[in-house]
């Protein structure tokens, strides 16, 4: 496996920023969709935004304009830039790794190697 180790997380108030990053070791990761997603308290883990190998985009509807990702595969890593916070984006942040296509998918499971999460809470 991959291993993926997501930062950047943290408390941040309503209208502030984060950048999350998710690096990776191994030569595959560069050649495979990541998506990021997040799961907040009693909810699914729900997809926010995924990037293809060679930069095709996926946003959610909820952080279009907002959100923004990125991937430098020089360095095996992914980025996510949130701006204009709202408290409903508080959840525990996941990157993930699609090794079994080329595209990337909405869908959690399609995803099959993923980090350990890291907490965004933005206060109102």
């Amino acid at each position: 496996q991959v291993p993926l180790v997501e930062s950047g997380g943290g408390l941040v108030q309503a209208g502030g920023s984060l950048r999350l990053s998710c690096a990776a070791s191994g030569r595959t990761f560069s050649s495979h969709p990541v998506g990021w997603f997040r799961q907040a308290p009693g909810k699914e883990r729900e997809i926010v935004a995924a990037v293809t190998w060679n930069s095709d985009l996926y946003y959610d509807d909820s952080v279009k304009g907002r959100f923004t990702i990125s991937r430098e595969n020089a360095k095996n890593t992914v980025y996510l830039q949130m701006n204009n916070l709202k408290p409903e984006d508080t959840a525990v942040y996941f990157c993930a790794l699609r090794r079994g296509g080329s595209y990337f998918s909405t869908i959690a499971t399609d995803y099959d190697v993923w980090g350990q999460g890291t907490q965004v809470t933005v206060s109102s």
